[in-house]
């Protein structure tokens, strides 16, 4: 079974505040607190518009990356940043009082944006092992026919090749560029290259197209509805992940404590 074969099942029961709602400091990660219909409607605008936007998914392990690394802080503040899991949600919780509308992951985000598109959509993918993002494409042309897909390449790639790819993005300028590189590797690499003069979305997107593709299973529907895909991707990749869930969710919790702290006494 494919990534697009089953809806998650908290996506879409949004509690949607005021599209104005600020963002809210998650460990000094700005992220955006939108509902699902209230995100692709300004996703949509964007593209109509062909303005430039970054969309980043923030998970436990990119506050982490960002609370060690300035630079990576200073280049998420030109992203519009969206929940991704359980963990973000403790956060807004400790921090804020109250959860985000919707669990925003852009596995199950993106889908369901290319879904709600009023009409056709140029869409280029970049990124994951050779082959991934040609077959994550193929499944994608069948869900949605009335788009243009384009697969730019693979993750890794020369400088030479770097620069042939920009002049690709240059003379095509999709609507939607998905960027598989992995975060943080993916929001670096948008921040440092990317412009108006690319596209009018850059998403990164981590493992959607391995997802998509179907070389990574999708958790069964009860762990997601209890919000413990993590722990289903643990268990699977324990040698690889392990690191990022058992050493990186509690590093999360603990930055998010301290934080709590620091606001609490400058509010005082």
């Amino acid at each position: 079974m494919n990534a697009l074969s089953v809806t998650h099942p908290t996506l879409g029961r949004s509690r949607g505040p005021h599209p104005s709602e600020p963002p809210r400091d998650i460990a000094g990660v700005q992220v955006a607190a939108l509902s699902r219909a209230d995100a692709v409607q300004s996703l949509t605008e964007a593209m109509d518009e062909g303005r430039f936007l970054r969309l980043a998914f923030s998970n436990a392990n990119l506050v982490n990356h960002a609370a060690r690394d300035a630079t990576l802080r200073a280049q998420l503040a030109g992203f519009l940043i969206l929940p991704d899991g359980v963990g973000m949600d403790i956060a807004s919780r400790l921090l804020h009082g109250r959860g985000f509308p919707a669990n925003l992951n852009g596995t199950d985000f993106i889908p369901a944006l290319l879904a709600a598109q009023p009409r056709g959509r140029r869409v280029a993918l970049l990124g994951g092992r050779p082959g991934v993002a040609e077959r994550a494409a193929e499944v994608l042309r069948q869900a949605h026919p009335a788009h243009d897909f384009t697969v730019l390449g693979p993750g890794y790639f020369s400088q030479a090749e770097e620069t042939a790819l920009l002049r690709r993005l240059e003379d095509a300028r999709p609507d939607l560029l998905l960027v598989a590189f992995g975060n943080p590797r993916q929001e670096r690499w948008i921040a440092r290259h990317l412009s108006a003069a690319h596209c009018s979305i850059a998403a990164g997107v981590g493992a959607l197209f391995d997802f998509i593709a179907g070389d990574i299973p999708r958790a069964p529907e009860t762990m997601r509805r209890l919000r413990l895909e993590w722990l289903f991707r643990l268990a699977r990749e324990p040698r690889r992940l392990w690191r990022r869930y058992v050493v990186g969710n509690p590093l999360f919790l603990a930055r998010v404590l301290i934080h709590k702290l620091r606001t609490g006494r400058s509010r005082r």
